[in-house]
């Protein structure tokens, strides 16, 4: 593997980056979305601009194929469950409405160029490595850390379709080799959901920690701003590859509290409430 130092923000490092390539997996993004709400346009410049980069440097280049991650977030809360391709977009946060544009960008470059872009869009993924803003890990950590039972979430009801790094890395590689989903979006999860506060408890249970669940004021996204249902309608990309999901959130999330335990210097000793 060979590692070029650049910015994706930078159309001239991108390009030189993408040089002697055939395909392109384009994952660089900011996605934390709370601070999409005090820095809006960090997200336009990385997300929107970024991806501009990718798809001229690609189309200047001749690639032959374009994947460009998108995200659930980008339906916002779900008019009916489960979620197919066809469902009406609704962004509710900066990050989703720039993700959004990356989107409709990409899909221009095909219907304008030519360019053979696949559009991924994954609902949430978890597993080793994750950030501990991401709310498994952050549960974990909570969890390991419990001096007083504790365990401090934003929302408690909303409703996440979580899938394991594993399954996602393997969704892309199934897009990568498919050539029926070019110029198409194709979403990627496990055709299942569950609460944030029933996620708390499983992984307390699985790590044998009693909690008290309770809701802080610095984790809960603004009303209008939190989707509360994302469930994965996952039937197109089995349609048309042969991939499907082999974790189940159990051994995903065990698997996650192994690595998580054995890599604790991963982690900050601190965590923001």
């Amino acid at each position: 593997m060979k590692c070029i130092l650049g910015d994706i923000r930078d159309y001239e490092s991108v390009y030189k980056s993408m040089k002697n390539c055939k395909t392109v997996i384009h994952l660089a993004a900011l996605i934390g979305i709370p601070y999409s709400y005090f820095s809006p346009l960090a997200y336009v410049k990385t997300n929107i601009e970024g991806t501009y980069n990718i798809l001229e440097a690609a189309k200047n280049l001749n690639m032959k194929n374009i994947i460009i991650t998108s995200t659930s977030e980008v339906y916002g809360s779900a008019k009916y469950l489960p979620i197919d391709e066809d469902h009406p977009i609704n962004c509710q946060s900066p990050y989703a409405a720039s993700k959004l544009a990356a989107d409709q960008l990409a899909l221009s470059f095909y219907k304008s160029f030519k360019l053979p872009v696949k559009i991924i869009r994954p609902f949430n993924t978890y597993g080793p490595r994750q950030s501990s803003r991401a709310i498994i890990p952050s549960i974990i950590n909570q969890c390991q850390r419990n001096k007083n039972g504790n365990i401090f979430l934003g929302n408690l009801y909303p409703t996440r379709d979580l899938s394991y790094v594993e399954d996602i890395c393997e969704a892309f590689f199934c897009v990568f080799k498919s050539k029926k989903l070019i110029g198409e979006v194709v979403n990627v999860g496990n055709n299942s959901n569950t609460s944030m506060k029933n996620l708390a408890l499983k992984i307390s249970k699985l790590m044998n920690v009693k909690i008290r669940i309770k809701s802080s004021k610095y984790k809960i996204r603004p009303k209008l701003s939190e989707v509360e249902n994302l469930r994965c309608n996952n039937k197109k990309i089995k349609k048309y590859t042969k991939w499907k999901p082999k974790t189940r959130l159990e051994n995903g999330i065990k698997k996650t509290i192994e690595w998580i335990k054995s890599n604790r210097s991963y982690y900050s000793d601190t965590y923001t409430l």
